[in-house]
């Protein structure tokens, strides 16, 4: 796999299929390629455990993904974060009081695109003063 669509349409069937009832390992190691697509495919394959309500996967490999220097990584991060917070806003909430100071602008845009808009702003804004506290502003 070697371009953002076929990594997205296949990595979370393939690879989180694969690993579904196995070690987990294999993502981390990706996740530390010097690979953009092996990056890209350990973050977008925790999506099929998102699916799941599983979310210990996505967070992991997020915050090794944190200081990654490629937008397409960025992006496929902060959607992951995203799916996982449709599915359990406190966990976002805890991941970006955490490390939206840090994270590249591009992931905590689309990780918090789904979030009220009173929150979006809280998280942009406290992010740009270097203070989160992920609540309403």
């Amino acid at each position: 796999m070697n371009n953002w669509d076929l990594v997205d349409t296949s990595a979370p069937a393939i690879v989180g299929g694969h690993l579904r009832d196995k070690s987990r390992k294999p993502l981390v190691r990706l996740a530390k390629s010097a690979s953009l697509w092996e990056r890209r495919i350990a973050i977008v394959a925790t999506q099929h455990f998102i699916r799941r309500d599983d979310f210990d996967d996505t967070l992991t490999i997020s915050r090794l993904l944190l200081t990654d220097k490629e937008d397409l990584i960025h992006k496929a991060a902060g959607w992951m974060l995203r799916e996982m917070g449709d599915r359990d806003a406190t966990a976002l909430e805890a991941f970006l009081t955490e490390h939206g100071q840090t994270m590249p602008r591009t992931m905590l845009r689309y990780a918090i695109e789904h979030l009220p808009i009173e929150q979006r702003h809280s998280f942009l804004i406290a992010g740009r003063r270097g203070k989160f506290s992920g609540g309403e502003s």
